[in-house]
């Protein structure tokens, strides 16, 4: 079952009281940054606001992390992982990503196409025994139609066989079950765990010591735990098998380093990171979902009247984050919440660290 999340449905949770917040206590912190604005003004106001923006959203932890100039300005921890513990958030905290995880895979898939593994355009089919499921129009799915959302798989099939909804490449339609595929021939290419490879071949160079697609016993003293909307406390969820689409554990601090890593392209020949090319196709619009945005490889992609932004969200239903930078300006945002109220503060968070107006939030985002 999927639930969207909208500024329509924003208002129907209580959205007008916090925007009415926004607009008085919070609206100089929210105003449109100029470039002279200085890193110390954006922290402070991060760090005088984020907490009244959690208390109007019943949000019980949340943290942030800002990248400026290519390089990580702050990052910190708000309220608590567990409000049965009162035990407080760091920017060490560890949250369920949820679907934040597609881009990360989404850069790795790129990795192995400038290796020469994959091709973007070719057929899945041609790396695989045997067709992933039976209705011949697999045979037309692509690495690039996966990334970018028009496979024609739904989103998820939960216990039921796949199925298409739409001829590949015919639109925009959400998958899920599109970026599992891809794992699956990714496996088959690398012969490889896709947890061991990911932290192989991604997570460690980058320095991302605290990132992983299944659960590892040091996340037990580390993770926060899921709150519904009344903040009712859920027992961690502690994933056994990795999964592209949705079970990336990780921090602000190492997602940050994804997200910094998105701006700055390796050298010729570097083994883990991606050139340029590969980084402008996966901001690159691939498929158009209205006039505002649309979808890259991996990533969603808004044009605004100040420059182009990368972005996405993630949403377990406990949890709740999103991310967001731009190529152009070396900065960017990254939130993770433990809370099923997250995404209420995350506009206003977004606003008052890097400025402007984001239509991204106007997207109707898809529960993972």
């Amino acid at each position: 079952m999927s639930v969207k999340f909208s500024r329509r449905r924003f208002l129907q949770y209580g959205g007008s009281a916090f925007l009415g917040f926004a607009s008085t206590a919070g609206s100089k912190a929210c105003a449109q940054l100029k470039p002279e604005v200085s890193g110390d003004k954006i922290v402070a106001n991060l760090e005088r606001y984020i907490p009244e923006l959690m208390q109007q959203a019943r949000v019980p932890g949340a943290a942030v992390a800002v990248v400026r100039e290519g390089r990580v300005l702050w990052a910190g921890g708000f309220g608590v992982k567990s409000v049965q513990t009162g035990e407080r958030v760091t920017e060490n905290t560890v949250f369920a990503a949820a679907s934040l995880s597609k881009p990360v895979f989404a850069y790795a898939a790129l990795k192995m196409c400038e290796r020469g593994q994959l091709s973007l355009d070719l057929p899945l089919t041609n790396y695989t025994a045997k067709p992933y499921i039976s209705d011949e129009r697999i045979q037309q799915v692509t690495t690039r139609m996966v990334l970018a959302h028009t496979a024609g798989f739904p989103n998820w099939s939960g216990d039921e066989p796949v199925w298409f909804d739409f001829n590949p490449g015919a639109k925009f339609g959400y998958s899920s079950e599109g970026f599992i595929y891809l794992q699956s021939v990714v496996e088959r290419l690398t012969k490889e765990n896709f947890n061991d490879y990911m932290i192989r071949n991604f997570f460690a160079p980058l320095g991302m010591v605290n990132s992983s697609y299944v659960w590892r016993p040091a996340f037990e003293s580390m993770a926060a735990n899921g709150h519904d909307r009344g903040g009712k406390v859920y027992p961690l969820n502690r994933p056994k098998e990795a999964v592209s689409a949705g079970s990336l554990r990780t921090n602000v601090t190492d997602y940050a380093k994804f997200l910094m890593a998105m701006m700055e392209p390796g050298v010729y020949d570097n083994p883990f990171r991606l050139n340029e090319d590969s980084l402008a196709q996966m901001v690159r619009q691939n498929s158009a979902i209205n006039s505002n945005l649309g979808w890259g490889l991996g990533w969603g992609v808004e044009k605004t009247r100040n420059g182009d932004f990368f972005w996405h969200w993630g949403d377990s239903g406990i949890y709740k984050s999103f991310a967001l930078g731009s190529r152009m300006f070396q900065t960017g945002a990254v939130i993770l919440t433990n809370s099923e109220n997250g995404l209420k503060i995350c506009d206003n968070i977004v606003k008052m660290a890097l400025g402007g107006e984001h239509p991204a939030f106007d997207f109707e985002m898809i529960e993972y």
